[in-house]
């Protein structure tokens, strides 16, 4: 059966409340498929799916849920099924879910926990927001260097359905202190005999109160499944994992394409930010989009004033407006790129702000190169268009330069507000558009002025004597 016509079968039995065999069709369906299911069914919906999950896919799913969804799927709950459901998830999934909760709902659902799951959850929580520390779970192994690969295998296989991850194994002293790493097929593929000194290797680690998207960056450079977590004495506290990094840098990832758009003050996860501007008042709506639109049309009002201080060019010569759209539209784009390439390249760590002058040298010279081809191309296809060689010109200059001042632009401007801590995502674009435009047109008539004046000159004095 194709995936949407599956999800359409469940979503139809759930409304039918045919529950056999909705049963059935869950217990058969993929992860994904079910976690889609949540996605496209309303709020009861979602309550009668998730009561007919077997229960280990019931924790799994709701693990991954979006924090509104499990929130909506708690308050359905008696005390009892709310106290099992948390109990039986990670730590750091839970402290997610709490973290996002009211404080007094958040309260209430820790003394639900046991006083072991509760313990875990506090020391977690006790750490700053947004440090390895507060993402970090406590659910690993650790092994000591003096066993035998036997053995250790044999401790994994107890542990194993206990704990989060078991794809990479950590040695540790009887102080806890991180002495190696080794994964689980190194394990396997070791002779039995073989002590774990001689198959561990040099660990990668972060303190707990490293930042979670510095801890994420170095998990993605280094291709880790999971991190080892450290306190400042040494002692290994937890580990964080892929799934974790990979969250962390969506959201971050998700922020900055939002605020490029505009959409400042939406401050908050993407549930507060995704409520706002859909079902939030009119006046919310235009606190988070309007001020930014507004910096487009003080520019855009600028711009019309420079193109009436050369209408009697224009007038004179009517193809030269033919132009302007081209060439604001071409720095437009660039521009846009650029930005956006700093923003998901400062995000994702592949630009260092250090060295921010080395990062905007390349970035201007590829403006320029793009721009000198398409400016190339542009002017002859206006040289061929109007058989004026000279308007050719003009326009390929001025979109060779436009194009190379929109990525420069498209790096200075995020970077100048990031070091003046201001919101370089959603104040960029509107400021590189505003100078953009403005210097556009200021370099095509220059352009037009220098390079056709003779026909100006000539065109004017035919209109007017």
């Amino acid at each position: 059966m194709e995936h949407n016509a599956f999800i359409a079968n469940i979503l139809e039995l759930i409304r039918n409340r045919e529950l056999g065999n909705l049963k059935s069709l869950l217990a058969e369906a993929e992860e994904m498929e079910i976690l889609q299911i949540f996605y496209e069914a309303s709020a009861e919906e979602q309550v009668i799916a998730f009561r007919l999950l077997a229960k280990d896919t019931a924790l799994s799913v709701f693990e991954q849920l979006d924090t509104d969804l499990q929130q909506n799927l708690l308050h359905s709950f008696t005390d009892e099924g709310t106290a099992e459901l948390i109990n039986e998830m990670a730590p750091d999934d839970r402290v997610r879910l709490l973290d996002e909760m009211p404080a007094g709902v958040a309260k209430r659902l820790l003394n639900l926990l046991s006083a072991e799951e509760r313990e875990a959850t506090n020391v977690l929580m006790g750490y700053e927001d947004e440090t390895a520390g507060r993402i970090m779970t406590t659910e690993f192994i650790s092994l000591r260097r003096e066993m035998t690969a036997e053995q250790a295998l044999e401790k994994v296989r107890r542990q194993a359905s206990d704990k989060e991850s078991v794809y990479t194994l950590y040695v540790t002293d009887n102080a806890r202190m991180l002495e190696g790493v080794l994964s689980l097929k190194e394990l396997i593929c070791a002779e039995p005999h073989e002590k774990i000194e001689d198959i561990m290797h040099r660990a990668t680690s972060v303190h707990t109160d490293d930042d979670q998207e510095d801890v994420a960056h170095i998990m993605q450079d280094l291709d880790l499944l999971a991190i080892p977590v450290v306190d400042r004495e040494g002692r290994m506290v937890g580990i964080v994992t892929i799934d974790d990094a990979i969250d962390i840098l969506e959201e971050e990832a998700t922020e900055d394409i939002m605020d490029q758009a505009g959409l400042v003050g939406a401050k908050g996860g993407e549930v507060d930010r995704s409520e706002i501007l859909v079902k939030g008042s009119m006046l919310k709506i235009w606190r988070v989009r309007m001020p930014f639109l507004l910096i487009t049309l003080v520019a855009a009002m600028i711009a019309g004033g420079l193109i009436a201080n050369i209408e009697d060019v224009l007038e004179s010569i009517i193809v030269v407006a033919f132009f302007i759209p081209l060439i604001m539209d071409m720095g437009g784009n660039v521009g846009t790129q650029s930005s956006t390439v700093f923003a998901r390249g400062v995000v994702l760590g592949h630009i260092d702000t250090k060295q921010f002058f080395k990062h905007i040298s390349k970035e201007t010279g590829i403006g320029l190169s793009m721009g000198l081809f398409v400016g190339a191309l542009a002017g002859l296809i206006a040289f061929i268009w109007q058989g004026m060689p000279e308007l050719g010109l003009a326009v390929g200059v001025s979109v060779a330069f436009t194009m190379t001042l929109a990525a420069f632009l498209g790096f200075l401007v995020p970077w100048a507000l990031l070091k003046l801590k201001l919101d370089q995502a959603a104040g960029s674009a509107p400021i590189i558009t505003s100078i953009k435009d403005i210097a556009g047109l200021l370099i095509y008539f220059l352009s037009v002025n220098t390079f056709m004046r003779h026909l100006i000159t000539e065109a004017y004095d035919t209109l007017y004597y």
